[in-house]
């Protein structure tokens, strides 16, 4: 047994069953595809699932992998204990119903003790303890010693999910020795001490279950091993954890020389090397994947690591931006056997970089405010944040709920995370109705389709009108046999000319007419195939079998058309004008708009969208062909053509040339020529969010519209203006602007000479204490400038005083305290003061000694608020 690096064993394993008639496949991307039960791939078999199941063909019956993997249920373990992860690379070697537990056993073995050379004494087997197949397998032609045989029960041996495929497994322990054992003299395979390793499991997929109790065996039995590449690691480098793995090691120093300290040195400061470490990696492959930070779903889990790393970075000293830094050490350690990672390298690190910048924001707004209410319950004795504040704190300041825990531990605080959920949920709940409000559909489920239903040949891209038998209808979630006048369902055809909702791209509408005339108000496309025709009957009888036309709406599928086509011109000109960086993050084409999402991480200024959209009219009109072709992936490559960032794609894929630059994987319809798209028009750009910006485009009768509308606009207001013309709008535009400019002024000024002849007024009612004046007064339609300034009057007309104002200005209000030099020697703080006197309202604020300004929560709560003051002061002075 010799040492050996983690990229080294990954190759080894992967070339070692290639040996043995294994197709490698790449590691599938880690956001699932086709399976919705997943936020993340989170073992090597999640991505096969389709081919255990039988709903796809793998490229052969025998399969390896290194799959590259997510977990985070124990996030927040992780950095406590030297044990807990969230990414992980999984080996695994799988048959379909070819090779089963003989060959499994044997090449395991074989790969244990002959490739990496482990001692056999030191390898130990468990089996299930019903298992005597496997169990004589190991013992008599393996030759592994009873004494390391193991048999253990349906909890620890049997893989078992639910009903479908199931069956026994075999795992194999390495002995790490008496010294990293618990001491007892039956000390064995299975016990909770670090002694034993489980490093792999072999799982026999051999029955059928029923999820009741019932076992059936299969005819064709399966074959599903799992071996953490980061475990077996440990083994061959004989180190405790995978924080000491060569690969990882490596992105830790980078964090040590950062933060200019070592691992081993202080254990607070391991916690943090801990996290960091492995939330870095995790991140990388997420957004190397096209994962992007957001508010929910795997885009949280993503924002959620990044700024739990850069929490610990400060927690390390760290102020600055680093973690896009270590980015680089993360791949350059793994970009050989991930290449997307060196291809995607600039993107990676600047979505890291953009979103580290964002949280330094956050966490500085988010611990200002927190630290200002764990003050002010304090005061009053309360010890738990409400979970409303804590909600506030999340869904306003974007300071996540885990750092409030991890920051209220500080202050000896608890948070009502109860509280705080069902605020979160009652949001969730919110939206999800929102949601549901707007969706429009008859279509409840694939499993409302007969079983075996062939395919949909897809004719749309070549014709609009085609012929076609009905191959299924369904009404109200349940299959039947005909549809009948008024109702709503779906009808599925043999063939259709209908593009369904796929890529961004609408489904089609328009009409299926037979015996009867089907209005089809969209389509999509089953996971097995099938394209759903949604609609309604408007007259006659259709019935499964019948001959029917089926007519797409030509003229809002070119005006589709040209929205897609003008959606791949777009992004060939932001790349120019905005850099390489960018890439698709999603888009909506439909007949009015395109809705385009790419990766940029800033606003796009003026000049640039008016370069842009330059760019795109001079393809219009230059009339360009527009050509589609179906090719090898790998010549598609080669071609430089730009695949959808982190989708995986097929051995052939249909790619799309749109003008001099545009050549992109797409399934959609096109039109046949630049010119088709008549004229291109930006009508937006905005965030959607961090380091994703959404622009909105306009083609053909949709920019002339456009056109029209801004024609009206214009008409109208100048005809509000009393002017004969639209062109005079700009010369009275800036007139009228001028003269409330100068209108707003003299209110302003008005208003200071009226409250500055309030001030003899304030002082003459004006408390003392300890030798130091307390002026108070509320103001109407007063804003915050202004109050500021009186405040300063007063004190630099009275060497000792406290003011404390309040101003009104319509629904929202703010209060301004000042202390004089005299009233801050004396223990005044007018941020302190400040804090207690909004809080009265529901408000917040602080500030400094000398000044400070703070908001008003309930207006009516004002008189009760200003009337603490003598005893806030009162609290604060130094008797005379």
């Amino acid at each position: 047994m010799e040492w050996t690096g983690l990229n080294k064993l990954r190759e080894q394993y992967l070339s070692f069953f290639e040996s043995k008639g294994h197709t490698r496949m790449d590691s599938a991307s880690l956001i699932p595809k086709g399976d919705n039960s997943l936020l993340l791939i989170n073992s090597g078999m999640a991505p096969l699932k389709k081919f255990f199941l039988g709903q796809a063909v793998p490229p052969n019956v025998r399969v390896t992998t290194c799959q590259k993997c997510i977990r985070t249920p124990d996030i927040e373990r992780v950095g406590k204990t030297a044990r807990h992860g969230t990414f992980f690379e999984m080996l695994g070697n799988f048959s379909f119903g070819d090779y089963f537990k003989r060959e499994a056993i044997n090449w395991a073995w074989e790969f244990f003790t002959q490739v990496l050379k482990l001692p056999v004494d030191k390898l130990h087997i468990s089996v299930y303890q019903e298992d005597d197949e496997a169990y004589d397998i190991w013992t008599k032609e393996i030759g592994v010693q009873p004494s390391h045989m193991t048999r253990l029960g349906k909890e620890d041996n049997f893989w078992e999910h639910g009903s479908g495929p199931c069956g026994p497994c075999s795992e194999i322990y390495f002995d790490r020795g008496d010294a990293k054992g618990c001491g007892r003299p039956d000390c064995h395979v299975g016990c909770e001490c670090d002694r034993f390793v489980e490093v792999w499991n072999l799982v026999f997929s051999q029955f059928d279950s029923d999820g009741k109790g019932h076992y059936a065996e299969m005819a064709h039995k399966n074959i599903d091993t799992g071996m953490g590449l980061e475990r077996l690691a440990c083994v061959m480098q004989g180190v405790d954890n995978i924080f000491e793995v060569d690969t990882i090691q490596n992105i830790m120093k980078h964090v040590c020389q950062i933060a200019d300290t070592a691992y081993h040195e202080d254990a607070k400061k391991d916690v943090s090397l801990r996290v960091i470490t492995d939330h870095i990696r995790s991140t990388v492959f997420m957004v190397g994947d096209g994962i992007t930070p957001a508010n929910e779903g795997r885009g949280y889990v993503l924002k959620r690591l990044l700024r739990r790393a850069a929490r610990h970075g400060r927690l390390l000293g760290i102020h600055e931006p680093f973690l896009y830094q270590v980015a680089e050490t993360v791949i350059q350690e793994s970009g050989d056997a991930y290449p997307e990672l060196r291809d995607k390298k600039d993107l990676i690190i600047k979505i890291i970089r953009f979103e580290e910048e964002s949280f330094a924001r956050t966490i500085d707004r988010g611990t200002e405010m927190l630290q200002l209410k764990v003050s002010t319950l304090k005061q009053v004795g309360i010890t738990e944040i409400p979970g409303k504040d804590a909600f506030t704190l999340s869904d306003t300041y974007g300071f996540p709920i885990d750092l409030t825990i991890e920051m209220a531990a500080e202050q000896g605080m608890t948070v009502d995370e109860e509280g705080f959920y069902a605020y979160m949920d009652e949001q969730k709940k919110r939206a999800r109705a929102d949601r549901a409000s707007k969706v429009k559909t008859s279509w409840g489920g694939d499993d409302a389709l007969p079983k075996g239903l062939a395919k949909t040949d897809f004719t749309g891209y070549s014709e609009l009108t085609s012929d076609a038998s009905v191959l299924a209808i369904v009404v109200d979630g349940q299959s039947v046999q005909s549809i009948e006048p008024g109702a709503e369902g779906v009808i599925v055809l043999d063939r259709t000319p209908f593009y369904a909702e796929s890529g961004g791209q609408v489904g089609d509408t328009g009409i299926i007419e037979g015996a009867g005339t089907f209005a089809v108000a969209d389509t999509r496309k089953s996971g097995d195939g099938q394209y759903l025709h949604i609609g309604s009957v408007e007259q006659g009888t259709l019935h499964v079998g019948d001959t029917v036309t089926a007519k797409v709406d030509a003229e809002r599928r070119q005006a589709i058309m040209r929205n897609h086509t003008a959606a791949h011109l777009l992004q060939a000109a932001l790349r120019k004008v905005l850099g390489d960086h960018v890439h698709q993050a999603g888009q909506l084409v439909n007949a009015e708009r395109c809705r385009f999402d790419f990766s940029h991480f800033s606003s796009t200024g003026k000049g640039e969208l008016k370069r842009v959209e330059q760019l795109i009219n001079r393809e219009i009109l230059a009339a360009l062909p527009v050509t589609t072709e179906e090719m090898p992936i790998d010549e598609a490559r080669k071609i430089g053509a730009m695949a959808l960032f982190g989708e995986k794609y097929g051995d052939v894929v249909r790619v799309v040339k749109a003008g001099s630059s545009s050549v992109e994987f797409c399934g959609g319809t096109h039109v046949s020529n630049t010119a088709q798209l008549g004229l291109c028009r930006i009508v937006s750009e905005s965030s959607v969010a961090a380091g994703v910006r959404r622009i909105e485009l306009a083609t053909g009768a949709n920019v002339l519209e456009l056109l029209d509308q801004a024609d009206s606009t214009l008409n109208e207001a100048a005809k509000a203006l009393k002017l004969a013309s639209a062109s005079e709008l700009p010369e009275k535009c800036a007139a009228i602007s001028n003269e409330l400019r100068e209108q707003a002024k003299e209110i302003d000024r008005l208003n200071q000479k009226i409250a500055n002849s309030k001030l003899e007024e304030l002082f003459s009612d004006a408390a003392v204490v300890s030798g130091i004046k307390l002026v108070s007064a509320m103001l109407t339609d007063v804003k915050p400038d202004m109050l500021r300034k009186m405040g300063d009057e007063i004190r630099d007309r009275e060497e000792n005083v406290i003011a404390l104002l309040a101003g009104i200005n319509g629904e929202n209000g703010n209060f301004y305290c000042v202390c004089s030099k005299s009233a801050v020697e004396k223990g005044a703080h007018a941020g302190k003061i400040i804090q207690r006197i909004a809080a009265v309202t529901g408000g917040k604020g602080g500030g400094r000694p000398d000044s400070a300004m703070g908001g008003i929560g309930k207006t009516y709560m004002v008189d009760e608020a200003i009337a603490m003051l003598q005893k806030v002061a009162g609290d604060m002075l130094m008797p005379e």
